[in-house]
């Protein structure tokens, strides 16, 4: 079982890298994210790998990061979900985009990937929410937030910016974000006006 490659890069294609390691070189299936940071053809790689094996095939799946890998093989525990579907997922959001759209909610986030349907992310985000370790990177104020404007119990105030700006075009995800960003600068008694102003200006800093 190959868990790790390091080797240089030898020829690209439209959803692989070859990696020359010592003269063999293997075709290992990525995302499209992870293939556009992968260096130019020649220069070093190391790939955290995911080894398919089947009766009739050997297939590498490779990523920048152990926790995109851990993404690759949690997706695929979700019927419905294969490595194709996976990989679409990833080439959508990284490992951290991800993680924050499951623990808010945000099934729109997730039904933008190729193949993936509303039912579908709905059905990711459900099941994806009981394993809580992928989720150490999600800030809990932002989990606390999302949860409480989705079941309806989030001040006012809160609700209000958040709508503003979904109306604006961002996401729930993102909204939510902001506005948690505004509430820790700006303080709980803030009004909408001041929460989305801060919202805004956050969402502009951060593009």
């Amino acid at each position: 079982m190959i868990g790790k490659l390091k080797g240089v890069v030898d020829a690209y294609g439209e959803d692989h890298a070859i990696i020359d390691v010592h003269g063999v070189g293997y075709v290992v299936h990525c995302s499209s994210r992870t293939l556009q940071r992968l260096p130019r053809t020649g220069e070093a790689v190391v790939l955290s790998i995911e080894t398919h094996v089947r009766e009739d095939m050997i297939r590498l799946y490779g990523f920048e990061s152990d926790a995109e890998r851990e993404w690759f093989r949690l997706l695929q525990t979700i019927q419905g979900v294969g490595a194709k579907v996976a990989l679409a997922i990833l080439s959508s959001l990284d490992p951290g985009s991800l993680a924050t759209a499951v623990a808010t909610g945000d099934k729109g986030a997730i039904a933008r990937a190729p193949g993936v349907g509303p039912k579908l992310a709905a059905r990711i985000v459900a099941e994806m929410k009981d394993k809580a370790p992928v989720f150490g990177a999600v800030d809990p104020g932002l989990a606390r937030l999302s949860g409480a404007v989705e079941d309806g119990s989030a001040p006012p105030a809160v609700a209000d910016a958040v709508s503003a700006l979904i109306n604006l075009g961002y996401g729930q995800a993102q909204a939510s974000a902001a506005v948690a960003a505004a509430l820790k600068s700006a303080g709980e008694g803030a009004e909408a006006p001041a929460l989305i102003r801060l919202g805004l200006r956050d969402l502009a800093a951060s593009r």
